[in-house]
């Protein structure tokens, strides 16, 4: 069922200003948690079950409690703004509609790990929303819930917003770590890991803007009262964003373990006229497509979608009609992991290229009958064996397009007088 948590008050139109968000209640959160002990606000967001709203769906409090509470090292909070997964849009709708959620998200993560500098690091390509970003910071500065002495406590805190470039590899947490210290976007060897050595060289939280907007609701409510809603494995809400032939395309909340059939038909409104169901990329273009047979199984959780061999992702779903060519998905998807690749891993660096220049060589009909084994030999090759998940990324969709589409690969590199 559709359950409004984060998206309760985006009808009003005020909500994105600081009066508007203090009239529905902001800010409450952190002066609650600002009255707890640092640890027992790392206990809510544990029992909260919550897990990362970024696509790996690491759990939070698991994360947050990760950070060494004795150290000579000031600690970090950044905040991962930099929504690059094709498909996914969700992140957006909350800084257009919500932005002191996620302003208030963060304080409460710094306050749990003792952090006094945080940092937002948002998509380039995100010009308005920077722009709505900075005024929503300026608006809390001005107002106490930022700078020194946050809500009349002996907290500081400082936010600065960092603008990318425009590179997916950044989104990954370690090239924004590099990014962000002012070098090339290119991800770091693990371990250390963020918690021990994340930006410059320090303790540092990384998480994703839905993971920090929703933190204010679980501190009033209880991580116990967020830890009801959704499945066991996939608690809470979540912001599904949907895209293609369907009535209405947008971001909903839906508790999680909506069956995706019911999500598709019913909030989206099902299929345009003329158009029928042929695949769904359920959660970004990194993960692996579904027939219309596995739609009719799945739900919008992490253990249904894995257990159909696909994932949660970003929940960015893409649907395809039946009349759409899976050869010319895959081409794009294929141009754009190839063209995204920091270039720091051979696997990846190659790998991706060839990837997309078979298919390229397909979709323009010449293809052969060998491509196709040379694609799943190539993918198999690139995953696993890099420093990030981007060639895991281009290699995961590739393999789910050949496995769940045979017919349409082997036609395509079929000549055309012997079909």
């Amino acid at each position: 069922m559709e359950k409004k948590l984060l998206t309760k008050y985006w009808h009003d139109p005020n909500h994105k200003m600081l009066d508007g968000y203090l009239k529905n209640g902001g800010y409450a959160a952190i002066k609650k948690a600002l009255g707890m002990e640092p640890d027992a606000v790392i206990e809510e967001a544990k029992q909260s079950k919550l897990r990362g709203r970024g696509g790996a769906g690491f759990p939070a409090g698991m994360k947050w409690s990760f950070i060494p509470k004795k150290t000579d090292k000031p600690k970090y909070v950044v905040c991962n703004a930099d929504e690059s997964e094709p498909g996914t849009f969700k992140d957006r709708e909350i800084i257009h509609k919500d932005p002191h959620s996620l302003i208030e998200g963060i304080a409460i993560c710094a306050w749990a790990v003792q952090s006094h500098t945080a940092f937002i690091y948002i998509r380039g390509e995100f010009t308005e929303e920077a722009k709505m970003l900075e005024r929503a910071i300026q608006e809390a500065y001005d107002h106490g819930y930022l700078g020194k002495g946050i809500c009349g406590t002996a907290f500081d805190l400082e936010l600065i917003l960092h603008r990318g470039a425009g590179a997916y590899i950044c989104g990954e947490e370690t090239g924004m770590l590099e990014s962000l210290e002012g070098k090339k976007g290119q991800p770091r060897n693990k371990p250390p890991f963020p918690a021990s050595e994340g930006l410059f060289q320090c303790p540092t939280v990384i998480n994703n803007v839905e993971t920090l907007a929703v933190m204010p609701w679980i501190v009033l409510n209880g991580g116990a009262e967020y830890a009801k809603l959704g499945t066991p494995e996939s608690t809470g809400t979540k912001l599904v964003g949907i895209s293609g032939p369907v009535k209405r395309p947008g971001v909903y909340e839906i508790e999680m373990g909506m069956p995706l059939m019911t999500f598709i038909n019913e909030l989206a409104g099902g299929m345009i006229e003329g158009k029928t169901l042929g695949a769904v990329i359920p959660g970004g273009s990194s993960t692996p497509p579904l027939t219309p047979v596995q739609c009719e199984q799945a739900k919008i959780s992490y253990e249904s979608l894995d257990k159909l061999g696909s994932a949660l992702g970003t929940a960015g779903i893409i649907v395809l009609p039946d009349d759409f060519s899976v050869i010319e998905a895959m081409t794009v998807i294929a141009r754009f992991y190839a063209d995204e690749s920091c270039g720091q891993c051979t696997p990846c660096r190659e790998g991706t290229g060839w990837l997309y220049k078979t298919m390229k060589r397909i979709y323009a009909g010449k293809g052969a009958a060998q491509d196709l084994q040379m694609l799943s030999h190539i993918s198999a090759g690139m995953k696993g064996r890099t420093i990030c998940a981007l060639a895991d990324a281009a290699a995961w969709p590739m393999e789910g397009f050949l496995r769940t589409f045979p017919e349409a690969f082997q036609k395509a590199v079929t000549p055309k007088q012997a079909r």
